[in-house]
């Protein structure tokens, strides 16, 4: 019964984003589109953190990163193909998640938090001081990835309801692939890994290599978030490898509740929609520019009152 309730409210939400581009202006439609490929990066590590334990403050890395693939695979001035740049962002990704994931999982705790952190802000340093990634300045992108075949288009991504909804597609994608790999034996031993990784390893389980196979997939499909992010903004720039950008994508899984998918994707669309609506002089005046203190206390009451995240608010209902 639980199950089918969640099902059916999770067709409704994803019908109701469905039809909004037929309705909504195109700022919000833009804004919702911001919101749902943050919802897959909050999706990605909520796999690594909420699901294999393991907290990560370098996860904009692979964000980044695959928005650096597709802006140097992009020819000046014209259009990428996305049957070519999108693989060769994911398997940049998936690389760099195994050349790092064998050395930052030998360690655990505060040490694997330190780590990832360092990583990334490695990553940072060769994007900002070297020609590679532009400097400071990033990396301009002029034109959306094509979706050919042959001469024909199949989808006009410039045009911002179909951007939307092959963004929303994506999500759900992620979304569904994720259900049923946490659903399956592989996502039960992540789980008791969470739970006590020396009676798994006891019982026989090869953590390391269920650990591993984790990062990777957590790291790839964060890089899908940052590819999709560099196709809306156009440009990328090294702040998005920093480490606020991996703070920020940490906080919507504790907001929405860690260890449900749901969950993530709720905190994603709280903290980037309460953002905008913080920051709004029009409708805050001169008080906007305190956005991020009224910020920070929502997320503190929340983190307070609502151990669970907003995820949990149903089911303490429940209880």
């Amino acid at each position: 019964m639980k199950q089918t309730k969640l099902a059916v409210a999770l067709i409704a939400i994803l019908l109701a984003l469905a039809l909004f581009p037929l309705v909504g202006e195109k700022f919000y439609v833009q804004l919702m589109t911001k919101v749902l490929i943050m919802a897959i990066f909050a999706m990605s590590l909520d796999l690594l953190v909420g699901y294999t334990g393991l907290v990560s403050l370098g996860h904009a890395a692979f964000f980044g990163l695959a928005g650096y693939v597709l802006a140097r695979a992009a020819p000046q001035y014209e259009a990428p193909s996305l049957w070519t740049s999108l693989p060769l962002a994911l398997a940049a990704c998936a690389a760099f998640a195994a050349v790092t994931g064998l050395l930052v999982l030998r360690t655990s705790g505060v040490y694997f938090i330190m780590v990832t952190l360092a990583f990334a802000q490695m990553l940072f340093f060769v994007f900002h001081d070297t020609p590679l990634g532009g400097g400071s300045d990033g990396i301009y992108l002029y034109a959306k990835p094509e979706v050919k075949l042959g001469d024909a288009v199949l989808l006009n991504l410039e045009d911002s309801q179909v951007f939307y909804w092959f963004a929303l597609g994506a999500m759900a994608t992620v979304y569904l692939f994720l259900q049923r790999l946490l659903a399956s034996n592989f996502g039960r031993a992540l789980i008791g890994i969470k739970t006590n990784e020396h009676r798994m390893r006891a019982l026989g389980y090869a953590t390391f290599r269920y650990k591993l196979a984790s990062y990777i997939l957590s790291g790839t499909l964060a890089g899908l978030a940052g590819y999709l992010a560099a196709m809306q903004f156009g440009f990328v720039n090294p702040e998005i490898l920093g480490w606020h950008t991996s703070g920020g994508v940490l906080v919507m899984v504790i907001l929405g509740g860690m260890g449900t998918l749901h969950g993530a994707a709720l905190g994603a669309f709280v903290f980037i929609l309460l953002q905008e609506a913080l920051s709004n002089e029009a409708w805050l005046g001169p008080l906007a520019k305190h956005w991020p203190l009224a910020l920070g206390l929502f997320v503190i009451a929340v983190a307070l009152l609502l151990p669970r995240g907003l995820a949990g608010l149903a089911r303490r209902h429940r209880g």
